[in-house]
């Protein structure tokens, strides 16, 4: 299916899905991949469904969730593989401009290093890269990319983009534990990200059944520690841990507009006594989301974390 949804995304909105890569053809075989392992690993782009062929399916599915009166935020390509692989991927956007939603890409960034993969991107309003480590060797074993890719020039390709797009630029890493979590390493992610300054960079943890069965996500404490560290060196950071909440909705409901807020970022102690004197609440919310084991406390740099418990997928 070349189209589907709309879909909840606490990024996009309500995300109506591109899917121009059969699967699973990718330039990775990462890990934590919720699709499982990567079919058919290649870097050269081609072309794989028709141009007027994805724009016919997409305008039917919009024309089809307008008629139903639902909201359509952003045509997001996100396949079932990498997105840039699709050498007709420009096109694709151009053709996809009438219907009057903004596009989106979510990318792993691999091919980043082609002057027309960055032409192709510059076309989107809003694009999601991956970075996932700045180190050669932990790059290799968390996103297994294809044997001909070189980090350098993925990186070097990324803050060329980043220097000319005038698009929504934000950046994703994810977070496996024992891999590429402890602060060195996510202290030269944060430091290459300042350099790229995206709008938002996101941490995500695995939370669906990932490629091999060994892959686990960090504990509360180690995000809260690279929330930290990533927010030293970009404008905002936040979390991506599969929580599709009502970010900073304050409903009047305290238990979850707290869960909402921490699922998104990690909230200091100070911060929410004073989120529970605004809204007329005591600590004992707090005590019983903790002991009902759905919200986690936990120490850094000297301060009390608080931060919505983590689902891992099994």
């Amino acid at each position: 299916m070349i189209a589907f949804g709309p879909v909840p995304s606490r990024r996009l909105g309500r995300s109506l899905g591109v899917n121009n890569i059969p699967p699973k053809i990718c330039t990775y075989s990462c890990v934590y991949c919720q699709l499982g392992r990567t079919i058919k690993m290649q870097v050269e782009r081609q072309p794989f469904y028709e141009p007027e062929q994805v724009a016919r399916a997409v305008g039917e599915k919009v024309t089809q969730a307008r008629a139903a009166g639902e909201s359509i935020d952003y045509l997001t390509f996100v396949p079932d593989g990498e997105p840039t692989l699709d050498v007709n991927l420009g096109r694709e956007i151009a053709l996809l401009r009438p219907l009057g939603v903004k596009i989106a890409v979510i990318t792993n960034s691999s091919l980043v290093w082609h002057t027309d993969v960055r032409a192709a991107l510059a076309q989107a309003d809003w694009v999601s890269v991956k970075v996932d480590a700045t180190r050669e060797e932990v790059w290799r074993k968390v996103d297994r990319p294809h044997g001909s890719l070189k980090l350098d020039a993925i990186l070097d390709g990324l803050l060329e983009f980043a220097s000319v797009y005038t698009g929504e630029l934000v950046t994703e890493t994810m977070l496996v534990a024992g891999v590429n979590d402890d602060d060195a390493l996510l202290s030269e992610v944060a430091g290459f990200l300042g350099r790229l300054r995206p709008a938002v960079a996101y941490l995500s943890i695995p939370t669906r059944p990932p490629a091999e069965e060994w892959v686990r996500p960090p504990d509360e404490g180690t995000i809260v520690r690279a929330h930290q560290i990533f927010s030293g060196s970009v404008t905002r950071a936040e979390y991506l841990i599969g929580y599709e909440g009502n970010e900073f909705a304050f409903t009047g409901n305290v238990e979850d507009d707290l869960l909402s807020i921490t699922s998104v970022h990690p909230m200091r102690e100070e911060a929410v006594d004073e989120f529970l004197a605004r809204a007329g609440a005591d600590r004992s919310i707090v005590r019983g989301l903790v002991a009902r084991g759905q919200l986690v406390e936990t120490q850094y740099g000297g301060y009390r974390f608080y931060i919505r418990k983590l689902h891992r997928g099994g």
